[in-house]
């Protein structure tokens, strides 16, 4: 297919080689499947501010550090200059986050690099090769469902306590490959503890995940994940291996989160010693 104009620059410097075909479009951005070299790779197109749809992108903004004094000035007085930095900071957010996760252990597509609005990243396929399809697209049996929730509640606790929130996530933001959940889209990322609206983010995120594994795995419909995570992290007691149960207490009082710890806490050894017989009968 003809070369967009916003990836033009990328073959010029070599990074790509060709566009193979548009793989989807959008609220905030185009992708594209690109050659490099032996490589089959992702050109995600960010859409100008004009042109994308994300709404309340300032509630994502917010926390968001700017170093330099000048560029920060400009953003706040909402100048040309400043807006052209807005979308800097909107662009290289995601593939920031990408690196971070990856190395938090958070399935993401490998990033690249972010190159003029375009970011160059891996292309997460099935078992055949061919793009991997949407978690929305996919039905699952009820054990596979239970599976991947906790993997989905797994991630979502590295990427707290790496002081992440996704922002944006539910089942059209997450694909599924041979080895499971794989997290995308990630620009309106945000900072957990420099963001006023990080607890309510954070509950969207993961009630989102809970509401559609519900479909297949009915028992999720009562849980309290995103209750259970938030009390820890408050508490400085959240670990990238808790385990996690989906109970929580909740009062019209005022709250005790040491009882409602110890709560959780016993209810997670009862579910480790479930675990630790099963293993022992497989054994």
């Amino acid at each position: 297919m003809k070369t967009p104009k916003r990836i033009q620059p990328l073959v010029d410097d070599g990074l790509v080689d060709k566009v193979l075909r548009q793989l989807m479009s959008g609220k905030e951005a185009t992708v594209f499947v690109v050659q490099c070299g032996e490589h089959v790779r992702c050109a995600k197109v960010y859409k100008e501010a004009s042109k994308r749809s994300f709404k309340q992108a300032v509630l994502y903004n917010e926390g968001r550090k700017v170093r330099n004094g000048r560029r920060a000035r400009a953003m706040e007085k909402g100048s040309k200059f400043g807006r052209g930095e807005q979308e800097k900071l909107w662009q290289n957010a995601e593939v920031e986050a990408l690196y971070k996760l990856s190395d938090a252990g958070v399935r993401v597509p490998q990033p690249y690099g972010c190159f003029e609005g375009v970011l160059l990243m891996d292309l997460i396929t099935d078992e055949e090769g061919f793009a991997a399809p949407r978690l929305n697209d996919v039905s699952m049996p009820e054990e596979q469902a239970l599976d991947d929730h906790l993997e989905i509640m797994n991630y979502v606790v590295r990427m707290l306590n790496i002081g992440i929130i996704h922002g944006d996530l539910s089942e059209f933001n997450v694909l599924v490959d041979e080895w499971g959940p794989v997290i995308i889209d990630l620009p309106q990322a945000i900072d957990a503890a420099g963001n006023n609206n990080a607890k309510r983010m954070l509950f969207r995120d993961v009630n989102n995940m809970t509401a559609y594994y519900a479909q297949f795995a009915p028992a999720l419909k009562d849980s309290k994940y995103a209750e259970e995570i938030w009390a820890l992290y408050e508490a400085g007691e959240l670990k990238n291996d808790v385990v996690l149960t989906g109970l929580f207490a909740e009062s019209n009082e005022i709250t005790d989160v040491d009882n409602i710890l110890s709560e959780i806490s016993a209810a997670r050894e009862e579910e480790e010693d479930r675990i630790a017989r099963m293993l022992e009968v497989e054994v």
